[in-house]
Formats: structure tokens, C-alpha cells, sequence
């Protein structure tokens, strides 16, 4: 054996590599499997090399600023900037082209409105709640308005990480803004302080049985063991894949989510397309009504936007009955951070913008807005951006991979494969490592806290106090015709209702604000 060692390592370190390529050319020519290999043994594999790394190759070299999607290289910069408390601003003027189709304008005011000193927003320039309440209209018994207009959209534990949910939570504790667990149940790390709104969708994870039925015990049990749960949202579907159920694969399933979604180990869980706990409109509508009655929360439902017949057959039953779910959230066809043929995330729902200004006409024609806490969820996570959703009756921002990217995503786009390179979307230890809790807490708050601070400072530029009291005639968007630009109200043919604002002030001292 001795010998045998010492001729192996008297043989010099090219003829192993020569050995190398020779079997590594035999096997090339032989397998039937790829083309390329058997044309061109071995110099072949350097083409699926740089194909798997293509990727990276266009998103850090070949692309520019601003041609990546789903967020350019600046729209990134502007978040890491803001989640590390750097220079966030941009010299020599905008790089954007704006006379681009769609180009947003905000109309400012001659004179900006003036922050009185020793207000509210003077002592706390990020201070920035919802001007609505929700539940209230409905006289629910624990009524609840946001403490921060821009909030943490539904991202389930199983999509995520435990350690990006961690720093998700503790970084909205800091700035009382509110997490959505997603449909993957209420975990331990949605309990780090935050104000939760509880999301469920067709799988009833967390509140189901062992047959996979939603559970309202199970549900008020969750909320009475749980006060930081602030509001329930049910799911009928999500900008992503519209119709479709989810699926989580049974590679990402570890023992805690298997028992907190109670469901079986090693199993890809599928979610159906449809609720089996009610049927139609009006079981839509019974069904929010129990459960803000059994929970005395308030209640809403999240969807992305496509046909409108049934938002009027429910706009109608609500105008009737003065019944039904106190928030909207209304998911952009845009959005999406797990998994989703690309038939469903390239073509099945509206774009927020469109989507949003189809439904909030239709609750307007039944004098319902009022009524209504309206969220928006679609790449609205930019100050401007903002601005315009709240211009056409938005009153709150939820946010998901704009909240990833401020933890450290690097929008690798293998969140449906359990390899994020950054820890925040696997289930894989070793990747999670990286995570380093409080520092990333630390850095979602601060993102958060500047988006506040730069809305409001857009927002006095055009004369208002709060973003709430912009209206259609506030924005313009570029038609991309010879009309040139045009407001939101000429475009899209409707005016914002005004929301009933008294000031910050009012806000501050409100009993069901949130953060408390």
C-alpha cells in the first residue's frame, strides 16, 4: 500500500489533469442527454456554467440602472441606502426617462405646508399613521388604526426564513408599523413585539384541524392567547397566481412548520384554489361577520383584481346590510415572493394601479369607501410611488420584497427552490447563518422610518399635512400621446372620496392606535 502511495504522488499534478479531461471527455461523448456536450466534449460544460451564472452576470455587469425587473439597481441602491441610514439621495439630476409611457408627476404646491414647531411631525418627522380605522364603521369591538401607512405585507413562515421573520418583526416593533404572517400560520417569530394581522388562506394553516377544515375555535383561541394580533385577513387570492393555491415544498417543511401548520412532514403541502369554509358572496360576507364576531377584530379580505361582477354583487350586499369586511387589500398582479407558473405571474390579474382604480369605482358607486380601509400591495414601497396610490384613495402601503431587500435580499429570484443565497427565503441553516438579527431589524426600521419621513416631505411639498389628503388631481401620469400628461382623474375617469382628516395630533392621541 506504502508503494502504491508513493507512485501516486510521483506522478506529476498535469497528468491527473490530463486524466481528468480525458474522462470527462469519454463520458461527454457518450451520454445522449445534451447536444452541446456530445458536439463539443468538454468545452461544452463551460456553456451551462455561464448560463448558471447568467444571472449575476446581467444583474451586477451587463445591465443597466435601470433595465432590471422586477426592481432595477436603483430601486434596490435607494432601499439598501435607506436600510443602512446612508446617503439616499441622487446627484446631477434623474437618470429616468420622463417622458416614458406611464411616467408619474407629482403636482407640488406653490407654497409647501409648514411644519409648525414643537408638532407632531416636528418631534417625530416619521411619525405617519393610517387616517382610518379599522373596524370602526362597524362598531367592532377592538377597532385598530396602523401606526405607520406603510406596513409588512403577507409573507408566510415556510416561504421565509425564522430568522428574516425575526428581523422583520422586531424591526416593525421599533417603528409600530404591523407584520402579516402570510398563510402559513402565526409562528414564534411573529411574536417579537410588532402589531400582527393575522392572514389565512384556502389551507386554514394554524387554525385548521386534522382534516384540513377551518377551525373557529382554533382561531379565537389564537387571538385570545395572542393580543398583539390586531386584525384577520382572509386570502381569496394573491397577485402571483390569482386562483391558483399554493404549494410549499416538502423540502422547505422542518418540525416546527409542520406543526404550527399542522400538516405532515416530508409532504409538499398543496393549498386548494377555493375556500371550503363558505360559498359565494353572501357565505364571503357571513363568514368575515362571524369571525369579527367571535374575535371582536376587525376583519378584511386580500385579493388581486380581475373580473368585477362579484365586487359588485358584494359592494351591494354591503350597501344592503351594512355587513362585510372592514379592509380591502388589494394585491397588484405584479407582486409575488414564493412560487408561481409564469403563465399565472406574467398574466392573470390586473397591475395594482389598474386593478385598484377598477374596484375602488366600484365601492364608490355604492358610497362605501368611506367605510373601507384600503390596502395597497404591488411595488409601492418608493416614496413617489406612494404618493400616487394614496392620490387614488389608498390608505395604507404593505410591503414584501421591498421589506426582503432591506434585510438583505439580493433578488437572486430562487425563492421557490430553498436556496436564497442571503438566508431570507430557505428553509436551509447553514444560508440563514448569515442573518444577523438585530443588525437586519435595525435596518427594515430604518427603511421604513425614511419612507415615512421622504412620503411626508412629498407630501408638504404639495401643501397637505398627511398623505391622506391627496386626491386625483395631485398626480399626473404621462399618456405617452399628444395630450402629453394628464391627471389621474382624467385618466382613469374617477376622483378620490376625501377621507374625514383633523390633523397628526388627532392621530397621536387616538385610543386604537396601533404600537400601544
Amino acid at each position: 500500500m506504502e508503494s502504491v502511495w508513493e507512485f501516486l504522488i510521483g506522478i506529476a499534478w498535469y497528468w491527473y489533469l490530463i486524466a481528468f479531461v480525458v474522462v470527462v471527455f469519454l463520458y461527454d461523448i457518450i451520454q445522449r442527454k445534451h447536444i452541446i456536450l456530445r458536439n463539443f466534449p468538454v468545452v461544452g460544460h463551460f456553456r451551462y456554467w455561464l448560463e448558471s451564472i447568467g444571472p449575476e452576470l446581467r444583474q451586477y455587469i451587463v445591465a443597466n440602472n435601470r433595465e432590471e425587473l422586477p426592481f432595477n439597481r436603483i430601486e434596490r441602491g435607494w432601499i439598501y441606502a435607506s436600510a443602512k441610514n446612508e446617503n439616499n439621495y441622487e446627484g446631477f439630476g434623474t437618470d429616468r426617462d420622463i417622458y416614458a409611457n406611464q411616467y408619474i408627476f407629482i403636482n407640488n404646491s406653490m407654497m409647501a405646508h409648514k411644519v409648525e414647531k414643537g408638532s407632531v411631525t416636528d418631534k417625530e418627522p416619521s411619525f405617519l399613521p393610517c387616517a382610518k380605522v379599522m373596524g370602526a364603521s362597524k362598531n367592532r369591538k377592538r377597532p385598530y388604526r396602523p401606526a405607520s401607512v406603510i406596513n409588512i405585507s403577507a409573507m408566510s413562515y415556510g416561504s421565509l426564513s425564522a430568522k428574516a421573520l425575526d428581523a422583520m418583526n422586531n424591526g416593525a416593533k421599533k417603528v409600530h408599523a404591523y407584520h402579516n404572517t402570510g398563510e402559513g400560520g402565526l409562528s414564534p417569530y411573529h411574536k417579537r413585539g410588532a402589531d400582527v394581522v393575522f392572514h389565512f388562506g384556502t389551507g386554514y394553516f394554524g387554525v385548521r384541524d386534522d382534516d384540513g377544515n377551518f377551525s373557529m375555535e382554533k382561531l379565537k383561541k389564537l387571538v385570545d392567547e395572542n393580543p398583539q394580533v390586531r386584525a384577520i385577513e382572509v386570502k381569496l387570492s394573491q397577485g402571483a397566481k390569482p386562483g391558483k393555491g399554493g404549494v410549499l415544498p416538502g423540502s422547505k417543511i422542518t418540525k416546527e412548520i409542520s406543526e404550527i401548520r399542522n400538516v405532515p412532514m416530508g409532504e409538499d403541502v398543496l393549498s386548494p384554489p377555493t375556500h371550503s369554509a363558505f360559498e359565494g358572496i353572501q357565505g364571503l360576507v357571513d363568514f368575515v361577520e362571524e369571525i369579527a364576531q367571535e374575535t371582536g377584530l376587525p376583519t378584511g379580505i386580500k385579493a388581486a383584481i380581475g373580473k368585477l361582477e362579484q365586487w359588485k354583487e358584494l359592494a351591494q350586499i354591503m350597501k344592503d346590510t351594512s355587513k362585510g369586511p372592514d379592509f380591502i387589500t388589494v394585491d397588484g398582479g405584479e407582486g409575488g415572493t414564493g412560487a408561481a407558473p409564469p403563465s399565472f405571474a406574467d398574466h392573470v390579474s390586473l397591475p395594482w394601479v389598474f386593478g385598484f382604480s377598477d374596484l375602488y369605482q366600484v365601492f364608490q358607486a355604492h358610497e362605501l369607501t368611506s367605510e373601507i380601509v384600503f390596502v395597497a400591495s404591488g411595488k409601492l414601497g418608493f416614496p413617489a410611488k406612494a404618493a400616487m396610490a394614496f392620490s387614488m384613495g389608498a390608505d395604507c402601503i404593505n410591503v414584501a420584497r421591498e421589506a426582503m431587500i432591506s434585510i438583505g435580499c439580493i433578488q437572486a429570484k430562487v425563492c421557490h427552490n430553498n436556496t436564497c443565497p442571503t438566508g431570507v427565503a430557505t428553509q436551509n441553516k447553514w444560508l440563514q447563518r448569515g442573518i444577523v438579527v438585530p443588525e437586519k431589524a435595525e435596518r427594515l426600521a430604518s427603511y421604513f422610518k425614511k419612507f415615512n419621513k421622504e412620503l411626508l416631505e412629498i407630501t408638504h411639498a404639495s401643501g397637505y399635512e398627511h398623505p391622506c389628503q391627496f386626491d386625483m388631481r395631485d398626480v399626473d401620469v404621462s399618456t405617452g400621446d399628444t395630450n402629453m400628461t394628464q391627471t389621474l382623474e382624467y385618466t382613469y375617469k374617477y376622483q378620490k372620496t376625501p377621507v374625514e382628516f383633523i390633523g397628526m395630533q388627532a392621530l397621536k392621541d387616538c385610543l386604537h392606535l396601533g404600537g400601544k
